[in-house]
């Protein structure tokens, strides 16, 4: 096997392998002994036809798209690796010659890593996020915990308003014909939640208990139901019940209800300490992501279109994953919204691009910086992984290949890297409002 790399425009590349007639000759041999048996001809049994009379009466190149990928197996993971390139992507194959004499030649187009030229990265100038808890934020988290513990008494001297929870019955069709899902029984709903069609929980407001009434909606177009996108509907209505939620007092009573303190001084003291604490967590990683976005936005890169689609398909996958974990396959929830896979594919592509651009920076940061880490702290994440997969050490370094261990160190690298752009960034206080 012979190759040779050319480098074109915009990061991409062409290999071009050429396999010699002897080695291709041998493919298409091995191609004849293990496809055979589909081939019978007259006057031979099933699979004992000479290669000579199966090229004969199918064409001489019969065996020769088994060959071809045969060989590219063969010969492209070497080219891959020894062409000199960084290769990003999957190759795009074309045959360029073949021949049993000729042997093959074929080209295989690329995205290699982009070069990167860094801009100022050191001493980066962000406002810094707010970690201040105000008494606000305090007041709305007791009250969605006084929401959370509250109460359903049933009302019978009002009609239904927005918050309240009703129980209905409802019977619906569209052009007088009942359709899957229309009908319910003693059905809880609390108004204002949107969770039905809009403009059905608005039609209950104002009804009281046992009343008889028709909700008339119209479908979105992109229902995921097909055949009732877009159309008018009538649910016959019967309401049963109204439930108002009654609050409990915020007071010591509560406090020892919801929490382990005797007093709401002691709970409301121990829930700003942890807003705090959580708060200081999320203005760290908010200053970390605008350093990022700076350092990013100061380097010069261009990200080659194979590499982006790869990176999308990736997403994509692990997307799929984490849906199908809980419950709804990929294709069923793109059957529900109505989107096509391209429409998904533009979804991810712009965080695709940030995320590559993003990693591509600093990774070129690690090379500047020379930043390294030590055996020890990659034994220490590698202990972490195998604690999280419950197995032993030893065992999860064994089931590591090298470059496993490589893509964990560059991993760690990175890390490095954040760290020291966000200790080497300025972190300016807000403007005071007045200055806005």
């Amino acid at each position: 096997m012979e190759f040779k790399a050319e480098k074109k425009e915009k990061n991409m590349a062409v290999v071009t392998v050429t396999v010699p007639a002897e080695d291709f000759r041998k493919a298409v041999n091995e191609t004849y002994k293990r496809d055979r048996n589909r081939f019978q001809l007259p006057g031979f049994r099933k699979g004992h036809a000479p290669k000579h009379m199966i090229e004969q009466f199918y064409g001489k190149g019969v065996f020769f798209e088994g060959a071809v990928n045969s060989c590219i197996n063969e010969t492209w993971p070497k080219a891959s690796k020894e062409c000199g390139l960084e290769i990003v992507s999957r190759p795009e194959i074309d045959v360029a010659e073949i021949g049993e004499d000729k042997g093959l030649v074929y080209t295989a187009t690329v995205a290699v890593r982009p070069e990167v030229k860094l801009g100022e990265y050191k001493g980066i100038e962000v406002e810094k996020a707010d970690m201040v808890v105000t008494e606000e934020e305090i007041q709305a988290e007791l009250e969605k915990e006084r929401d959370k513990n509250a109460r359903l008494v049933t009302v019978e001297d009002r009609p239904a308003e927005e918050g309240d929870t009703v129980k209905i019955d409802f019977d619906g069709s569209v052009d007088g014909v009942a359709f899957d899902g229309g009908k319910g029984e003693n059905y809880p709903l609390v108004l204002g939640t949107g969770n039905f069609i809009e403009g059905f929980e608005d039609q209950i407001v104002g009804h009281s208990t046992g009343d008889e009434f028709d909700v008339n909606v119209t479908f979105p177009e992109n229902y995921h139901a097909k055949d009732l996108a877009g159309k008018p509907a009538l649910f016959k209505c019967v309401l049963h019940e109204i439930q108002r939620k009654e609050l409990p007092e915020l007071d010591d009573e509560f406090a020892g209800e919801v929490s382990e303190f005797d007093t709401l001084e002691e709970y409301k003291a121990d829930l700003r300490k942890k807003m705090e604490e959580n708060k200081a967590k999320s203005a760290a990683a908010q200053n970390e992501n605008k350093v990022l976005e700076k350092v990013v936005e100061n380097a010069e890169l261009f990200i080659p279109e194979p590499m982006l689609e790869l990176q999308i398909e990736n997403m994509i996958d692990d997307y799929g994953r984490r849906m199908a974990q809980q419950g709804l396959p990929l294709d069923k929830y793109m059957e529900y919204t109505g989107m096509t896979m391209d429409q998904l594919k533009e979804q991810f592509r712009p965080q695709a691009e940030r995320n590559l651009k993003t990693r591509l920076v600093l990774e070129e940061i690690v090379k500047q910086e020379n930043i390294e880490i030590t055996e020890e702290a990659l034994d220490a994440e590698i202990k972490k992984m195998a604690d999280t997969y419950k197995i032993d050490v030893e065992k999860m370094k064994e089931f590591m290949g090298d470059s496993e261990k490589e893509s964990m160190a560059m991993d760690l690298k990175v890390q490095e890297a954040i760290d020291f752009l966000v200790a080497e960034a300025v972190l300016k206080d807000p403007a005071p409002a007045e200055q806005l």
